[in-house]
């Protein structure tokens, strides 16, 4: 499997749609990845290299048509109304899910059927490796987040490739304890949930945590008493989060 030579624009300070596609065997199976990348208004392509973010939106910004939904929760929200924001940011947009409809009510057990899967690590980081080959990036510090559906592939994605990630931040995500705990022991790991959360209840983030603490990782994670499902707004509203990750290099 290769991957494509399609251009990145940038203009430092601004947040610009992209696409790159991932060429298969067989041209009808070729996948085209659509993400917003935003790059900070000091970036230059021969100074210092700078550390890259990707971030996983929830499954209410999936479309197929409308990239700006990426836009309405976290890093991606908050870049596009800061051009210092101290990270190049990745931020890939996954098409609807099949039979998912918004304003449904679904079991938590329904919600993992759709979530669990959703991002594929393996097209992610051909993504990630494709940014760091076109851009100034300092490949020790390359960081990963996500919320909900998000927060469900930054867990999957750590797992995956342990070695790729200096940090991570899952927010009101899952996973499985028992086949990611020793993958996850090699990524500092900063988790968030709220304890009223019944969408992925917090026992989900619970048992991921002390799996992976278990297996000698450095994993921490924060529960907000009175949130339900919303843990991203004081997660990635809170400067100490960004601190945390850019504290974090690969050795």
């Amino acid at each position: 499997m290769a991957q494509s030579s399609d251009g990145i624009r940038i203009e430092p300070g601004k947040q610009l749609p992209q696409s790159f596609t991932i060429h298969r065997a067989k041209p009808a199976h070729d996948v085209t990845l659509r993400y917003l990348l935003f790059v900070p208004k000091d970036y230059r392509a021969d100074g210092e290299p700078w550390p890259l973010l990707l971030f996983l939106h929830g499954i209410g910004e999936c479309s197929s048509d409308d990239l700006s939904r990426v836009k309405i929760h976290g890093p991606a929200k908050i870049a596009d109304g800061r051009p210092d924001f101290p990270f190049v940011l990745v931020s890939p947009q996954l098409p609807p899910r099949p039979g998912y409809k918004a304003g449904v009510q679904y079991t938590p057990q329904e919600i993992a059927r759709f979530c669990d899967d959703a991002w594929q690590p393996d097209q992610l980081m051909k993504l990630v490796d494709h940014v760091i080959a076109e851009l100034n990036i300092d490949r020790r510090r390359v960081y990963v987040t996500g919320l909900s559906m998000g927060g469900y592939g930054t867990w999957r994605l750590a797992a995956t490739y342990p070695n790729r990630f200096a940090a991570a931040v899952p927010v009101c995500g899952a996973g499985h304890p028992k086949k990611m705990a020793q993958a996850l022991s090699h990524v500092p790991i900063w988790a968030f949930h709220g304890a009223k959360d019944t969408t992925v209840p917090l026992a989900e983030d619970e048992k991921l945590v002390a799996a992976a603490c278990g297996a000698g990782g450095d994993v921490r994670l924060t529960v907000y008493p009175n949130a339900a499902h919303d843990a991203w707004t004081a997660t990635y509203n809170n400067p100490k989060v960004y601190d945390w990750l850019l504290a974090h290099r690969l050795k």
